[in-house]
């Protein structure tokens, strides 16, 4: 079972995740959102917790009053932790955890240390703590299935804009291809204007010539 929650410290709200127990944690190193970020407190063991990132939002930049949220939550699932002040949790993208066959049920690292970041916690702040577990919801979810709906749903957005941006390159060609053709008119006309003006000229000297 994987337990969700909404996240209202930004507009529009946010989801927030994470899995029952450790089977389900496992399951969620597998099967996370590559974009999404993971939340864990440092050196203790705690809920593995996933914020689902929005659309634009990059993971340098959260918004503090979100990263507060996810750390909160962490803290609070967090049978030692909870009781502590003082905390550091840490947090990555999905994509950088790192699973291998030897480690215990849960237990993950990173592929690049350089892309987890830390956050300070002094203390349990309940009024955040229960405005995210009043929005708690408990599902059964197909891991799985999710990947594939994900990942078609993906493709679908990379082909439209792959299309949009062709049709944009032909619309721009053809702009470019009508421009070379009025200035390859224009200097056409420019230069019968002139031959027409030189033969004029000689034809009025080649006169004068003649009368004298």
């Amino acid at each position: 079972m994987v337990l969700f929650f909404l996240s209202t410290a930004v507009d529009p709200s946010v989801v927030l995740y994470m899995g029952k127990d450790k089977v389900e944690n496992e399951d969620l190193i597998k099967y996370a959102w590559p974009q999404d970020i993971w939340f864990h407190v440092d050196k203790l063991s705690s809920a593995h917790v996933y914020l689902r990132m929005p659309e634009g939002l990059t993971w340098e930049a959260i918004p503090e009053a979100l990263l507060t949220d996810c750390a909160q939550l962490v803290k609070a699932n967090s049978i030692e932790g909870n009781k502590k002040d003082n905390l550091t949790i840490i947090y990555t993208p999905a994509d950088n955890l790192k699973k291998t066959g030897d480690m215990a049920v849960g237990q993950v690292s990173f592929y690049n240390d350089k892309r987890v970041k830390r956050i300070h916690v002094p203390k349990r702040e309940n009024p955040i703590v229960n405005r995210l577990n009043k929005t708690k919801d408990e599902r059964q979810v197909d891991h799985e299935q999710e990947r594939i709906d994900r990942i078609k749903q993906e493709s679908a957005v990379r082909k439209a804009a792959a299309a949009q941006k062709k049709k944009a390159d032909i619309e721009l060609a053809r702009a470019r291809e009508a421009e070379k053709a009025a200035r390859s008119y224009d200097t056409l006309f420019s230069g019968d204007v002139e031959d027409q003006d030189n033969t004029r000229g000689k034809s009025v000297r080649e006169l004068e010539e003649d009368f004298m």
